[in-house]
Formats: C-alpha cells, sequence, structure tokens
C-alpha cells in the first residue's frame, strides 16, 4: 500500500469541506448549505515526519520525500442515500474505494449554522450514516446470496461462502455493521472478497468550536468517545475553523498560532497520525545524497517486500537488508558511526521491518 486513501463522510454542514480545504490547502466550495460537495474531491497530502529532516541533513540530501495520505472528500450524506436521496449511490462507491473512513460528527453548537436535521446530536448523525452504510451492505449481501444460491447448487465449495453471507445478511438486518460480527479466520478471508462498507476502519472526527480549546473537549465529544469504544474505533477532536486558519500560515507563523492556543500540534498532523495507525501502516526510510525519502508498508512486511517497494528488481536479488534504526542514526551521527558502534544489523529477507528502520539494501 503505498498512498493510505480515507473517505471524508459526514452530514451536510458539519464542517467537512472546511475541514478538507485546511488539510489539503485546497479550496473548494465550502458554502452553508447542503450538497455543495457534488464529484468527490482529491487531495493528496504529506505526512510530515520531522526525523527525515535530520537524516537529510546528515546525508547532505538534495530532497526530502515525505510518505503521502489521499483525503477524499465525499458528498455530504443524507437519510436515504443508499435508496438514491440526496447524491445516492455514487457516493457509496467512492466510500467503497476508500482504505478507511473518516466521519465528520458535528460537535458544536452555532445557531447561524443550518443542522440538515434542525438540532445538533452527534449519536443521531452517526446512526443516520450508519444506517445509510448497513443498508448498502445489505443490498450487495442480499444480491450476492441470489446468485451464490443459484451457482451452489451441486457445488459444495461454495457452502462456506453461502454461509458467511446468510450470517453477514442476519448481522446486517438487525442493524448492526460487519464490524461487530465475530467471523472464524476462514469466514474472515471469504468476506475480504466482498467490499463491505462497514467492514472499513472508521475514525471519528468530533468538529469543536473555538470555544473548546485547549481541551478540544465537550459533553459532545464524550458521547462520541463512548460510541466508538463499543465498536472499536477511534476520535480525534479538531477545530475545523482554526485548522483553516492554520493552513493559510507559513510554518513558523502556524507554530506560534498553535502556542497561543496552547496547542503542541495541527489537527492535521493528529488525524493523520491515527490514520496510519487505524491501518496498522508503519514507515521506513532511505537517507543519500540523492534523497531522504519515507516509505509506507503494512506492519510485518518483510526486508524483501519492502525492498520491492521501491524497486521490483531489489526484491527479486535481495541479499541482506543493513538495518539502524532512527534513534541510532542520531545517537551515532549517521550510517557510518552506527556501523562502528555495532548498531548496524544485517537482516535477512524474511526480518519483519520496524517503523522508523533506515534501511540499506544489497541486491544482485
Amino acid at each position: 500500500m503505498s498512498n493510505l486513501s480515507c473517505g471524508f463522510v459526514g452530514l451536510p454542514n458539519v464542517g467537512k469541506s472546511t475541514l478538507f480545504n485546511a488539510l489539503t490547502r485546497k479550496q473548494i466550495p465550502s458554502e452553508n448549505y447542503p450538497f455543495c460537495t457534488i464529484d468527490p474531491n482529491l487531495g493528496i497530502v504529506n505526512v510530515v515526519d520531522r526525523r527525515l529532516h535530520l537524516l537529510s541533513e546528515q546525508s547532505k540530501s538534495k530532497k526530502i520525500i515525505y510518505a503521502t495520505v489521499t483525503f477524499v472528500d465525499i458528498a455530504g450524506l443524507v437519510k436515504g442515500a443508499s435508496q438514491g436521496e440526496g447524491l445516492g449511490n455514487q457516493f457509496l462507491s467512492h466510500i467503497r474505494e476508500s482504505d478507511a473512513i473518516i466521519q465528520i460528527v458535528r460537535c458544536f453548537d452555532d445557531l447561524n449554522v443550518i443542522h440538515v436535521a434542525g438540532k445538533v446530536d452527534p449519536l443521531q448523525d452517526i446512526e443516520v450514516i450508519q444506517l445509510e452504510l448497513i443498508l448498502s451492505d445489505l443490498q450487495m449481501t442480499e444480491n450476492a446470496f441470489q446468485r451464490m444460491e443459484k451457482q451452489a447448487k451441486g457445488k459444495k465449495e461454495l457452502l462456506p461462502t453461502l454461509q458467511l453471507l446468510k450470517k453477514a445478511q442476519e448481522h446486517l438486518n438487525q442493524n448492526l455493521s460487519m464490524r461487530l460480527l465475530s467471523l472464524t479466520p476462514e469466514e474472515e478471508e471469504i468476506a475480504r472478497l466482498y467490499p463491505f462498507l462497514t467492514r472499513k476502519k472508521m475514525l471519528y472526527v468530533c468538529n469543536v468550536s473555538e470555544n473548546d480549546l485547549p481541551s478540544l473537549d465537550n459533553p459532545y465529544v464524550q458521547q462520541v468517545r463512548a460510541y466508538a469504544e463499543k465498536e472499536g474505533s477511534r476520535v480525534v477532536p479538531i477545530c475545523a475553523r482554526i485548522e483553516e486558519e492554520i493552513s493559510r500560515l507559513d510554518e513558523k507563523d502556524a507554530a506560534e498560532f498553535l502556542q497561543s492556543l496552547g496547542l503542541k500540534e495541527s489537527g492535521l498532523d493528529r488525524l493523520i497520525r491515527e490514520a496510519f495507525s487505524l491501518l496498522n501502516l508503519i514507515t521506513f526510510i532511505t537517507t543519500g545524497e540523492i534523497e531522504t525519502r519515507a516509505w509506507t508498508i503494512q506492519r510485518g512486511t518483510t526486508a524483501a517486500a519492502a525492498a520491492g517497494k521501491i524497486h521490483t528488481d531489489l526484491e527479486k536479488g535481495f541479499i541482506r537488508a543493513e538495518i539502524v534504526s532512527y534513534d541510532d542514526m542520531v545517537r551515532y551521527k549517521g550510517r557510518v558511526g552506527a556501523r562502528e558502534a555495532g548498531r548496524a544489523r544485517s537482516e535477512g529477507r524474511d526480518y519483519p521491518m520496524q517503523d522508523g528502520d533506515v534501511a540499506l539494501f544489497f541486491h544482485n
């Protein structure tokens, strides 16, 4: 997975497009009316990693290349979307293509910003979207079950799939998401073949007002935290308005502005970190005179497969990887110092890469 893609969903007027603008510095319309986002907007954002700066100074690199995250701003979903209400099914298909779902939930009161349901109730908002995703999954499961039932006559090997689809159907019919359905390893394998929306990892972003700084907490946020905990999801509180202001500032002014608000880092940095962790992603680093670069891999990826991220030839002809941890690169002032101190390790093709490994691959 070279580029993590997160679909932004939320009811109209929860601050979704405002936050998207801030994250991607792409000015898309975020007027105060429903459905101002029609086509999904894409924004590719650097995962700013301070470790690269220091390594690039050591290596005198000509450039730094960060890992990236793609954010997809999907239109405001409304009740009945799975039946084509609002802007309907085409948006559910945009969610299907994302690796994770980031749901923006309104956790602020403001009489000047219309709420699509007439009142602020974050849990009801979450339930509306959850139900649309469940109905969409149910429709897909029923269609797949009908097709499979016809094919399964006389084909015993299709029975496990048929049973899994039936189990999913019964579960979804109780208005429960697939995230809450416990599956055996065999069922897990079958379920991966079907694009269930409610199996995707979910991150709730609570959009709070400036009055909730610096704690970024209020009774609405606490309600969302309790809900998320039950389904094993995560919560990131953010003030979209503040993020929009930060996005217009250069790095030095942004740092001073955050400090004046009592915040250590921007919401964007917290959001990206949570999204990375949510999908079990880590980065390893390569550094040299040409560039210092972060590479995104799934946790547990082997050294040979990580080498293949750089170039397929590196994986094919893999001999070994010389690994120095980032901390040792700093402590011993680079790879040569780390070697002299006996901190450069020689690892074989099956070595599971760790976050922050600074790698040098040897190949035929």
